[in-house]
């Protein structure tokens, strides 16, 4: 098949569109939350517990099924999963809409959660099936990157808007036009895909990569929230165990969800882990820009969702542009390039005081967001042309669940920094005269400082939150600067692993990625 007969046409481009809008709200219903809990807890009254899992619990199935609805999106057709989540999430959300009670919401947005894990794999998958040709797979890939960062940047925003005119349950309630408009446009635009050649799905592969999935990222959002290592530490290691099951039985499988042979391919690995690490350092470090944001500068929700949505606007810009550079550059170094511009975003943040400097602030953050996104778009648009066409669906379940287990390790890691930072920091300029007590809850977390200090009298209570204040951004440096040394090392991994790999973008879509002088790789690569 020549390239220009792999054209896509006007269809593919508006299938394209089609296929943007469950991206947009998966990514979106991960960040709704954030700014409607309080809303949430007074009316439902949840336990502090129930709340952690009204919050988590949809990233938590999310992760832990991409894999298992990447293989069967496989063998059953794309397209027939993506409208069956389709149905999946849009009911889930009614349901999570009219909840009576926090064990109903919790459960409405673990059904969610299934519907997402349906939806982002089939996605991906059918771009791949659409755009053949690697100029063009290129953009595809890129504007679907663009609808993932948009999506989790539009989630505070259309939160707080909502939130500002109507109840909590209409936050969940907007997704269900969009849903409605997908079932009937999926049809029509997007063919179906399924392969003839795969055979039963794994029932037991599936239940070990959920359980090793959950296990993992439940144990790196303990240790994040708690700060305990014990239970958490011997569930993640649990969950390697069965992760390493999992990896056996893919390679002994007669049917396997993941090709395990893809990993001989020099470039397969390396995005794969550039990928997890672009969610460690957006995911990890989102945490602090957030509560910079609302509890040091004291924006308003809407206000500081708003202020964040400068990264995703300039992504828009940014990551087609990555994708037509990569038609005379190396992918190497476009990608090492990307982590720098992120490091240096992470650095400017050090320059960060608790004086109101949007500027500073606001550069920073899209600088992070910008790098990582260019990083993104390439490195998942490599991982999707290696993938065999057959394969398609469960390589990008395989590349979305290392987005979410770097997201768990960078919110753990960077976290765990940040709050290692922030007690002794209070400790040593803590106000003296705090009521018994009181102490131990104010040095754990800004949030907790805010708390104590609504109880006490004014003067006192300002004093110590302004402390508080301070300490945050004591603690958000060192954490800065280790997420900038992470993405600065995934830029040296990336020009040593990945240098072989070189920009074709003239020869046809079956030798895209070739390896130069690498017959096994040749051999491996079918995008």
């Amino acid at each position: 098949m020549t390239t220009t007969e792999a054209k896509a046409g006007r269809k593919e481009w508006i299938g394209l569109a089609v296929l943007i809008l469950p991206v947009l709200l998966v990514a979106m219903d991960i960040t709704v939350l954030y700014f409607a809990v309080p809303s949430i807890s007074a009316d439902l009254q949840p336990s502090g517990t129930q709340q952690l899992w009204m919050m988590d619990v949809y990233g938590f199935v999310l992760a832990g099924l991409l894999i298992t609805m990447g293989g069967l999106g496989d063998r059953i057709g794309r397209r027939k999963l993506l409208i069956i989540g389709t149905v999946l999430f849009g009911a889930a959300s009614v349901a999570c809409a009219f909840s009576t009670s926090p064990e109903m919401l919790i459960a409405s947005r673990a059904l969610q959660g299934i519907g997402g894990a349906t939806l982002m794999p089939s996605t991906l998958g059918l771009i791949r099936n659409m755009f053949h040709d690697p100029k063009q797979r290129r953009k595809a890939v890129a504007v679907w990157s663009v609808g993932l960062s948009a999506g989790a940047g539009l989630g505070p925003v259309v939160s707080g808007l909502m939130l500002s005119s109507f109840h909590w349950g209409s936050i969940f309630l907007v997704n269900i036009p969009i849903m409605v408009l997908l079932l009937v446009l999926a049809p029509v635009l997007i063919p179906e895909y399924r392969s003839p050649n795969l055979g039963k799905f794994d029932l037991l592969g599936g239940a070990l990569s959920l359980t090793a999935v959950l296990s993992i990222i439940w144990g790196l959002k303990e240790i994040a929230v708690h700060h305990t290592y014990a239970i958490p530490g011997a569930v993640i290691a649990v969950g390697l165990i069965l992760g390493t099951f999992f990896i056996r039985r893919q390679a002994t499988h007669s049917d396997p969800m993941i090709d395990l042979t893809l990993f001989r391919n020099r470039g397969f690995g390396p995005s794969i882990t550039c990928n997890l690490v672009c969610f460690f350092g957006m995911i990890g470090f989102g945490i602090f820009s957030t509560q910079y944001l609302m509890e040091v500068l004291r924006m308003k929700p809407l206000e500081a969702a708003l202020w964040t949505l400068a990264a995703p606007v300039i992504v828009s810009f940014v990551a087609p542009i990555a994708a037509i550079v990569a038609q005379k550059t190396r992918p190497a170094y476009i990608i090492a390039a990307g982590f720098a511009v992120a490091a240096s975003g992470f650095l400017l943040i050090t320059q960060v005081t608790t004086e109101h400097n949007i500027p500073l602030v606001i550069t920073a953050i899209v600088l992070s967001g910008v790098g990582i996104a260019v990083v993104l778009s390439i490195v998942t648009d490599m991982v999707v042309a290696t993938a065999p066409a057959e394969r398609a669906g469960g390589v990008s379940a395989l590349l979305q669940t290392a987005q979410e287990l770097g997201g768990a390790l960078g919110i753990a890691v960077l976290g765990s920094i940040g709050a290692g930072f922030f007690g002794p920091a209070m400790d040593k300029t803590i106000p003296a005269g705090l009521p018994e007590g009181t102490l131990e809850a104010a040095r754990q977390t800004l949030g907790g400082a805010h708390d104590v200090a609504l109880k006490l009298p004014q003067a006192q209570g300002d004093n110590l939150f302004r402390v508080a204040q301070e300490a945050f951004v004591t603690a958000m440096h060192p954490a800065a600067i280790t997420a900038a040394v992470v993405v600065l090392s995934a830029a040296v991994a990336a020009l040593i692993f990945l240098r072989h790999i070189k920009n074709t973008p003239e020869v046809s879509a079956e030798d895209a990625y070739s390896v130069e002088n690498t017959t096994e790789t040749k051999d491996l690569v079918t995008a």
